[in-house]
């Protein structure tokens, strides 16, 4: 890496504070509709956004592309049934619901706030150790006592400030997220080019078809996070939760295909080494100077976006469970002390692969309970092709609970 300044370095500091200074107006950054998409977008693009490049090359190879094409079209199929139990909620009083939708309701939020309770010690976690290891004092201890005061400090001002308090932290920490990303995929497309577009450097994996969809698969995860719209209701009405739901999905799914696209040429080297997110960190260093730097803060960014966003989504079950006999500005305190207690006695890395297969059942039950609504609402056009749908949909699902490799991401 070149240690000068070059003109790109200057392009991409301009650009990433020129869409940081737009996306914090007021005429943004106070718009109900923006607010509603900061919590989906913020746990969509968490720690697994730098990460996903370096799998689908051990993956995929240079069907990377695809393979990203085909994971963002499941997210948005689980979108859809998200959605339709957003505008149909399966708690509210349907014509011969009976038991079923309830259960599949009760089922889904019970396996969803435990997923949650996990993630957010990881991403958590996982941030301090990345901070620690960034001015070299990194060890266990002093990344569970970092991690500890982090999720305090969540907690308490959640406590204090509610919603639309930890609203307000994840919109900055989004906004410097998504303004660095904007530089990353300037400089990427600088670079490809300059340097032509080549995978030819990039092998295919050697291994079986079964183990790259089971791969694959558990990959589904990453694009996480979009459900978190569902548990908002204590502030917005079910029109604009799908509405905001969809536009994070559309932005987080263009950003990982484009991500993809763009930084697959630079994965040959890495193509059989352990992914992790410094890789890409350290190879935007052969770009430009400045990248590195701005990919560490947005790394951080990335996970603490996503942790409020969890913890946002956890309150709102919880509310949810209990009838809103307790608000969720007094759950987050609880939700975050239960993610200390998860630092301190559990190895999390290890966890983290049963919150995904959580993650996975709570779809699973998502696509059955909108499979059920779309049949009890006999008024529905096309109400048979709905209910195929969904039904399908279940059965991809329950795929990937039993045979995926969950990705810590």
């Amino acid at each position: 890496m070149s240690g000068n300044f070059t003109l790109l370095d200057g392009l991409l500091v301009l650009l990433a504070t020129g869409i940081a200074f737009v996306m914090l107006r007021p005429q943004v950054r106070d718009a109900a509709f923006w607010r509603a998409t900061v919590t989906p977008l913020a746990s969509i693009i968490g720690s697994g956004f730098l990460v996903v490049v370096p799998l689908l090359a051990g993956i995929a190879g240079p069907m990377s592309v695809l393979a990203i094409g085909a994971i963002v079209a499941l997210s948005f199929w689980l979108g859809a049934a998200v959605r339709y139990n957003i505008v149909h909620d399966g708690r509210a009083p349907v014509p011969g619901a009976g038991r079923i939708v309830l259960t599949l309701e009760r089922l889904s939020d019970i396996a969803l706030a435990a997923a949650y309770v996990i993630s957010i010690t990881f991403y958590v976690r996982l941030m301090c150790s990345f901070v620690l290891a960034g001015i070299h004092t990194h060890s266990d201890f002093n990344a569970d006592v970092l991690a500890t005061l982090v999720l305090a400090f969540i907690g308490l001002y959640g406590w204090r400030r509610g919603l639309l308090g930890l609203e307000r932290l994840e919109e900055y920490s989004v906004t410097i997220k998504l303004a660095i990303i904007a530089a990353l995929l300037f400089g990427l497309a600088w670079h490809d080019v300059a340097n032509g577009y080549d995978l030819s450097g990039l092998p295919m994996p050697d291994m079986s078809v079964w183990d790259t969809l089971r791969q694959l698969a558990g990959m589904v995860l990453i694009v996480q996070g979009f459900e978190t719209s569902k548990y908002l209701d204590a502030q917005y009405d079910a029109p604009l939760r799908a509405r905001s739901m969809l536009l994070a999905q559309v932005v987080a799914g263009v950003i990982y295909v484009a991500f993809v696209v763009l930084a697959m040429p630079l994965m040959g080297p890495l193509a059989h080494q352990s992914p992790d997110e410094t890789a890409i960190i350290h190879l935007s260093g052969t770009i430009t100077l400045v990248l590195p730097v701005m990919l560490v803060v947005a790394a951080a960014m990335s996970q603490f976006s996503a942790a409020i966003a969890d913890t946002i989504g956890a309150g709102g079950v919880a509310e949810r469970e209990v009838k809103g006999r307790i608000s969720c500005q007094l759950c987050y305190p609880v939700i975050t002390g239960l993610a200390i207690v998860l630092i301190w006695t559990a190895n999390i890395f290890e966890v983290i692969a049963l919150a995904s297969r959580a993650f996975a059942f709570y779809y699973l039950l998502q696509a059955l309970l909108a499979a059920r609504l779309a049949w009890l609402r006999t008024e529905l056009p096309r109400r048979r092709l709905v209910m195929g749908g969904f039904v399908a949909l279940s059965l991809v699902m329950a795929f990937i609970v039993i045979f995926a490799e969950p990705v810590a991401a």
